[in-house]
């Protein structure tokens, strides 16, 4: 597992961070979320606890603007850019393997409303339940800190399962009761969801069209409605943005990142990203901090 922590001070070693299953992180105050001034990917579940302030963040294209307390659920593969955070910002971040989100996932899969984690990642919590969300917090650090427990791993899923149907279930049951569903933001979810999922290698509205069952038309003018952003822009700007995550933080070169978004020729990619960007892909790459001035 892993998260892209290259302007995140950690108190411990990455490499040592990787190999566990389960890392937590307490008090990260808004001088250190600060440091973070471009896209992060994230490669592992990470639930932040914002215990203190807020912040506006922009997880996958989507803005959230998010107020304590409260937790933000972040699953593997999203990138997420902080936008702003106020100065009482303060918060804590807990880090799961992939293996061990998987047994929790698996362990409650009973519960449909398990989903709405991934598409509704911000929890407000109401005050009443902020000692239940702190204490969790608590046994997990405990957990983790204990160097005598040679069952770790299950603590840490039944400890975590016996929170999510004992404080978290409530939270999104509301969700499914309360939120309203039209035919247009079924449409809007799915798509996102969709565009998500294959835009490096689907950038052609027919696609996303042909795997919703409406018209091209009937899609970007749904979009549009629905977000604001039109259906190709949304697409663009995922593409764009993984490159520019794939350019900041991978030892690739321009070839291996135009052939990883699957674009015909590495030309191509660049043609494509200097359109979005005014930069062409080098010359972006040379802009960062600490980078040559070639490729």
């Amino acid at each position: 597992m892993g998260i892209n922590y290259d302007d995140i001070p950690l108190s411990e070693k990455v490499s040592d961070i990787l190999q566990q299953d389960f890392f937590i992180m307490e008090k990260i105050p808004a001088a250190m979320a600060r440091t973070v001034k471009n896209p992060v990917k994230f490669s592992a579940y990470t639930s932040v606890f914002l215990t203190r302030g807020n912040a506006t963040i922009d997880m996958n294209l989507i803005r959230h603007e998010v107020s304590a307390p409260a937790i933000i659920n972040i699953s593997s593969d999203r990138i997420v850019m902080p936008i702003n955070v106020t100065d009482d910002f303060e918060a804590s971040f807990m880090v799961f393997s992939k293996h061990m989100i998987d047994s929790v996932s698996t362990t409650i899969k009973d519960l449909s409303i398990f989903s709405l984690t991934g598409t509704h990642p911000v929890i407000r919590i109401n005050p009443s339940d902020l000692p239940a969300f702190q204490r969790y917090y608590s046994d997990m650090k405990r957990i983790y800190q204990d160097s005598t427990n040679h069952y770790k791993y299950q603590t840490f899923l039944f400890t975590t399962v016996a929170f999510f149907y004992s404080s978290i279930v409530k939270y999104y049951e509301r969700l499914s009761i309360t939120r309203c569903e039209t035919t247009q933001n079924r449409i809007a979810d799915r798509f996102i969801r969709l565009v998500q999922q294959h835009y490096r290698r689907e950038r052609f509205l027919d696609f996303y069209a042909d795997e919703l069952e409406i018209t091209p038309k009937h899609l970007s003018r749904t979009i549009k409605a629905q977000t604001g952003m039109s259906a190709v822009e949304w697409i663009n700007r995922h593409v764009i943005l993984e490159a520019k995550v794939m350019l900041r933080s991978s030892n690739l070169n321009i070839q291996q990142i135009s052939d990883e978004l699957h674009f015909p020729s590495q030309s191509f990619f660049g043609k494509y990203f200097k359109k979005a960007t005014g930069l062409s892909p080098k010359e972006y790459r040379a802009s960062l901090p600490g980078n040559a001035d070639s490729v």
